[in-house]
């Protein structure tokens, strides 16, 4: 117990400023191996175009944002190409105050939670992308690290000035430090011959109820089906989600996805089993923290028989941070591979450029064992999990 309380802690404090930007590059650069894969869809829901986040760490943003775009879809609506770097600065904001108020002690950088996006839709709005043009970053002249770092500076520098008269100077320095990098927000912009704010065009145009919406994760030590705060260093907002089994993930997936819902999921991409260039993560049966550099070589070459895990082998992941909260995508839909195996179609941010031109098709074994969280619409839950459910 003292080294699992040790561990959480080490969750709270760690920052994830520079992480994603070297887990893309290491993830995306991997070498391709020629695989055999023949997938066949089963279920393939809409969604929209394949974006690409660049080197910055926000993968809930445009995860998030293009889940909002398929709700759109699903809801009969015409869809929007919602700006997520919109969504970015206001957490940005809302992470700068936490910091001043937390003294510090807590993480900042480009992390973040699918639940981000809904709770900033609440409270800020949304804009489209056409109306917000600055969406340089991390793939322009605005580059992540060098942003997080002044970033962290100014709200630093602001803790240790004594000064009893300096009131709260750090809100302006922020706000404007924001506006150089991303530009100055307007009041009003124009969408379709009309005029709209961020908040009118969030109700008029996209029209959805950020309070239908749940989140799960899987801890085997915390009660199932009550709401827990999920233990990673991106959910700085300390949100609650439901914890249900481990199976149960991908039954409420597989009834979402059954009934036309998609599904936005944060999980772990950085171990040798998930591959981005071949686009395809499964489980290898064997030892998942010693594999040989020979059985990396065989792991894509085709289907193969998956370990056999269950919730130790989950909760030791989790508390040796093996599994950790590295990227978010969405799950879009269901295919089968030659040999009649199931694997969930996900939607990617790092652009079209591998076998599946933006998508991967992954395991109910990896989503098991590798997910840190699901959310969907309240309406795409099974209604045996939502009776158990406990607020």
């Amino acid at each position: 117990m003292i080294r699992k309380s040790f561990l959480l802690s080490v969750l709270f404090a760690s920052s994830a400023m520079f992480a994603q930007d070297e887990l893309i590059k290491k993830v995306i650069n991997n070498a391709s191996i020629s695989s055999q894969f023949v997938f066949n869809e089963v279920i393939d829901l809409e969604d929209t175009s394949i974006k690409n986040q660049g080197s910055a760490g926000t993968c809930w943003s445009y995860s998030g944002n293009s889940f909002l775009e398929s709700e759109m879809i699903r809801m009969g609506k015409q869809p929007v190409d919602l700006a997520e770097i919109y969504t970015a600065r206001f957490v940005y904001l809302e992470k700068a105050r936490n910091y001043i108020l937390f003294n510090g002690n807590m993480g900042l950088g480009d992390g973040g939670e699918t639940h981000d996006v809904l709770n900033m839709f609440r409270k800020y709005g949304a804009m489209p992308q056409e109306a917000y043009t600055l969406e340089d970053y991390g793939k322009g002249s605005v580059k992540s690290d060098d942003f997080q770092k002044r970033f962290k500076e100014i709200l630093d520098d602001y803790l240790k000035d004594e000064n009893p008269k300096k009131g709260a100077s750090w809100v302006q320095n922020i706000n404007k430090y924001i506006d150089e990098n991303f530009g100055k927000l307007p009041e009003t912009f124009t969408y379709k011959g009309k005029k709209y704010t961020p908040q009118t065009f969030s109700k008029e145009i996209v029209g959805i109820n950020p309070d239908d919406y749940v989140e799960f994760s899987s801890y085997k030590d915390n009660p199932y089906y009550q709401k827990m705060v999920l233990p990673v260093p991106d959910n700085w907002s300390y949100d609650m989600v439901y914890n249900v089994p481990m199976t149960e993930l991908t039954d409420i997936i597989d009834h979402a996805l059954a009934k036309g819902y998609t599904v936005a999921w944060s999980t772990d991409v950085s171990e040798p089993y998930f591959s981005w260039k071949n686009g395809v993560a499964h489980v290898p049966d064997v030892d998942l923290y010693s594999i040989s550099d020979e059985q990396k070589k065989q792991i894509f070459t085709g289907p193969l028989e998956e370990k056999k895990i269950d919730e130790d082998i989950r909760l030791d992941g989790l508390y040796t941070l093996t599994t950790t909260d590295d990227h978010a995508m969405q799950i879009v839909g269901l295919a089968k591979d030659q040999n009649g195996k199931e694997y969930y179609k996900v939607k990617n941010s790092w652009g079209d450029k591998n076998d599946y031109k933006g998508y991967l098709y992954v395991t109910k074994t990896f989503v098991q064992l590798k997910s840190t969280g699901i959310l969907l619409h309240k309406d795409g839950l099974p209604k045996s999990t939502a009776k158990k459910l406990k607020a």
